[in-house]
């Protein structure tokens, strides 16, 4: 597995965020049981820089916490079984499948804690787990979609004994 971590901002959160980054991704990885090595861009902004990509890349011109950027197309979510069968899925350098990026925003992270009223451990890690579960093919835009997310969310976080 490999996570390209880029930071437009230094976050200055209160635990080691690389280290969480790569343990919440790998978790998503294994509950998921995908089957191949994973490539997976993760990069870190200020307000300002997810709002300039969120008004670029979604038309919505306001900050936003999380935005996931999925290179895999699926059948189904979380069904991989098409995955091998095109080789574009795959980095030519490292074989590693290249599910997508994830731009995550530090300021949300602190502000959406404080707002919750949990860790900025604890929603720094949902952040990075609800992008995941995007790149491997999850979506909530409907109500039976968005609680199928809610659970594995939160069964992944439990095992990580990540809690409110």
């Amino acid at each position: 597995m490999t996570v390209c971590i880029e930071e437009e901002v230094q976050p200055d959160f209160p635990f080691q965020w690389r280290e969480l980054a790569e343990e919440v991704i790998k978790a998503a990885l294994q509950a998921e049981g995908f089957p191949f090595e994973a490539e997976i861009g993760l990069l870190l902004v200020p307000l300002e820089g997810i709002q300039e990509i969120n008004c670029a890349q979604r038309g919505l011109d306001s900050p936003t916490d999380v935005l996931s950027f999925p290179l895999v197309h699926y059948s189904a979510p979380g069904d991989f079984s098409g995955i091998g069968q095109e080789k574009g899925n795959f980095n030519p350098d490292t074989g590693e499948v290249m599910l997508g990026d994830i731009v995550l925003c530090a300021d949300k992270v602190k502000e959406q804690a404080e707002r919750f009223g949990h860790s900025q451990r604890r929603e720094f890690a949902f952040l990075i787990l609800h992008s995941m579960l995007h790149l491997l093919g999850y979506d909530h835009m409907e109500e039976e979609e968005a609680a199928i997310m809610e659970k594995k969310q939160n069964g992944i976080l439990g095992q990580m004994g990540i809690l409110r």
